[in-house]
């Protein structure tokens, strides 16, 4: 337990600090905690609703919210959260193993690819069409979440600062996706999931601590050192997880 919760604390300030810490929560809750894969999974994507909700009061007192994008963006995210842990009831868990797996070393190698230069925000000069953009980034974001239980921001995160974005914009938009993610497939797991609302309880009080200390970093130092150490550490875990799903521990 004690382990859980140093983990939780660590995954709390890479929430606050990057928004992609989320993704590793589930392995520990799984491997230390001894959770079903679905468990894990429904556990920590309730969690994230109170990480999402702490970590949006930080970044809106730093005035790092855009809500011309973000709003888009959680629109997205809340139509198909359900949908995302409607179709995990009905999945084997080696194969969502497998897709968490996949997912964790995608997040990695978008968090590695984008530590270049910034560029502008494609569709730039059409709103129209880039909050078009932004709806289907955070459909697939609320989807992937529902499903995998990892958190909006694991995929919303990533896929923007490639579409050119300001990773600091970006970074806040997750803490408002990781709501209405966590709080849509939540619903959907109330439903054909099973969420250890016991461990749940502790894992936040940590988790909220550390989403605190995360944005004072992010908000204090360039971070795109940490954003590197996050990738690597994003695909040794999912590497880690693909090994483990398909029989080599």
């Amino acid at each position: 337990m004690a382990l859980l919760m140093l983990i939780a604390l660590v995954v709390g300030t890479l929430i606050g600090a990057v928004g992609v810490g989320g993704i590793l929560l589930i392995p520990a809750l799984n491997l230390i905690g001894g959770l079903s894969i679905q468990s894990a999974m429904a556990t920590a994507l309730f969690t994230f609703v109170f990480t999402g909700i702490v970590g949006t009061i930080a970044f809106m007192r730093h005035g790092s919210i855009d809500l011309r994008i973000t709003i888009p963006v959680c629109a997205g995210a809340l139509i198909s959260g359900f949908a995302g842990a409607w179709v995990n009831a009905l999945l084997n868990a080696s194969l969502l193993m497998i897709l968490l797996a996949l997912v964790v070393c995608l997040a990695g190698i978008y968090t590695l690819a984008t530590r270049g230069r910034p560029r502008r925000p494609v569709l730039d000069e059409h709103p129209r069409l880039q909050r078009a953009l932004l709806f289907g980034l955070g459909g697939v974001a609320g989807f992937g979440s529902g499903l995998t239980g990892v958190g909006g921001p694991a995929l919303s995160v990533p896929m923007m600062v490639l579409a050119g974005f300001q990773p600091l914009t970006t970074i806040g938009t997750s803490q408002v996706i990781q709501i209405l993610a966590g709080a849509s497939g939540t619903l959907g797991n109330l439903r054909f999931g099973v969420i250890d609302f016991r461990l749940a309880g502790a894992l936040v009080l940590f988790e909220l601590a550390g989403v605190m200390i995360g944005a004072r970093i992010v908000h204090a130092i360039n971070a795109q050192r940490l954003r590197f150490w996050v990738g690597v550490l994003c695909l040794a875990v999912g590497g880690g997880l693909l090994v483990k799903a398909t029989g080599g521990f």
